[in-house]
């Protein structure tokens, strides 16, 4: 009896990990179409866009794109593996066999938390990666038009002090997690907190010491616009304080988050935004295992007895719920209403929690 129950558990997971990898790939390609097709468009007005060059920064974009859908791969890639095992009556056999729901869907958790610490350990640091690279490709193409890539309407604000006086820096676009600017206003004042200037330039990169300006016009109250190709602003910000403020979490990886918290709280700045992705990362696994049985819960059903449809419907509905839930917590940790922590659990208890109680009163009554 053991070794039937370990050959239909080898069974079942590999039929479990080949209809997530197959719906993931599926979600991939999807994902990659509609990002390409949406580039094409924007890049209609872009001189230097060429097909080659889109299609290389939409293939960079979509790994973190797809990062967001991974748990409904797993919700939809369970559903259809149980369904398809129903639908053939391999799971009746299994049943007669004297094997419970909880031996055929133990190796599907399994594997559902392996997948979610591969996705957390090295997925996610490749698209952090990958998405680097193709905001810097989209500038490069852009050239001139760097304002294009505006992230949001007030940008990313950092205030910086150095020997002469303090300064206000606000940037429409970040690249390279901070060390390059672009859409730069400056507010600069002087030792007493008197405003002295407002600079506007292209771009800003971080060196050691001092921010370069590119094309910057330096306004000074009853004074003529003063244009300088080059200028440099002294700062005594380094590369981990700016990235505090322009970085992402999205772009950082998993790796790299405890650093940058403890940089944050060492420095007094507020990492809510670090944090939850942390524990969103770390929670990942577990998310990944709660959708499997959610997943159960509605698939296994016999062909049989109908309502097919009604479980699809279920299944889907459960994961969009889930994903409402996991948005509000999200929103209410950033907005510090609530604990990066349970903004980030949350979510995979009650997941979890409604898919064994569904899946223990079938099985268990």
């Amino acid at each position: 009896m053991a070794i039937i129950t370990g050959t239909l558990s080898r069974y079942f997971g590999m039929r479990f990990l080949t209809s997530v990898l197959g719906s993931f790939i599926g979600v991939v390609a999807l994902a990659a179409m509609l990002d390409y097709v949406e580039l094409m468009r924007r890049g209609a007005d872009w001189p230097n866009a060429t097909a080659w060059l889109l299609a290389k920064i939409s293939m960079y974009r979509v790994p973190q794109l797809t990062e967001r859908i991974m748990p409904f791969s797993v919700l939809v890639g369970a559903m259809s593996c149980y369904l398809a095992l129903s639908r053939r009556l391999e799971l009746v056999v299994a049943r007669a066999a004297g094997v419970s729901a909880w031996q055929f869907v133990a190796p599907a958790v399994i594997g559902a938390f392996i997948f979610g610490t591969v996705a957390t350990t090295i997925y996610n640091p490749v698209s952090a990666m990958l998405h680097e690279r193709s905001k810097r490709l989209e500038a490069d193409m852009l050239g001139e038009n760097l304002s294009a890539l505006q992230g949001s309407s007030s940008g990313f604000w950092v205030r910086q002090k150095s020997a002469e006086g303090a300064s206000i820096i606000n940037a429409s676009t970040s690249r390279e997690q901070g060390a390059v600017l672009g859409g730069v206003s400056i507010y600069t004042f002087d030792s007493q907190g008197h405003f002295q200037t407002r600079i506007e330039a292209k771009s800003a990169t971080l060196q050691q010491g001092y921010w370069q300006l590119d094309d910057a016009r330096i306004y000074a109250s009853g004074k003529a616009p003063d244009i300088e190709d080059s200028y440099r602003l002294a700062t005594n910000l380094t590369l981990e304080q700016v990235r505090e403020s322009f970085a992402t979490p999205e772009t950082v990886p998993f790796w790299q988050l405890p650093t940058y918290i403890e940089m944050a709280d060492r420095a007094g700045l507020g990492a809510a935004g670090y944090r939850l992705q942390y524990q969103q990362l770390l929670a990942r696994p577990f998310l990944l295992a709660a959708m499997v049985l959610l997943a159960a819960s509605v698939s296994l059903r016999f062909f049989r007895f109908g309502g097919v449809q009604k479980m699809v419907l279920s299944g889907i509905s459960a994961g969009f719920l889930l994903f409402v839930l996991s948005k509000i917590t999200e929103d209410m940790s950033k907005s510090e209403l609530m604990s990066p922590v349970l903004a980030a659990w949350i979510p995979v208890v009650v997941g979890g929690l409604t898919g064994f109680v569904a899946l223990l009163y079938q099985e268990d009554g």
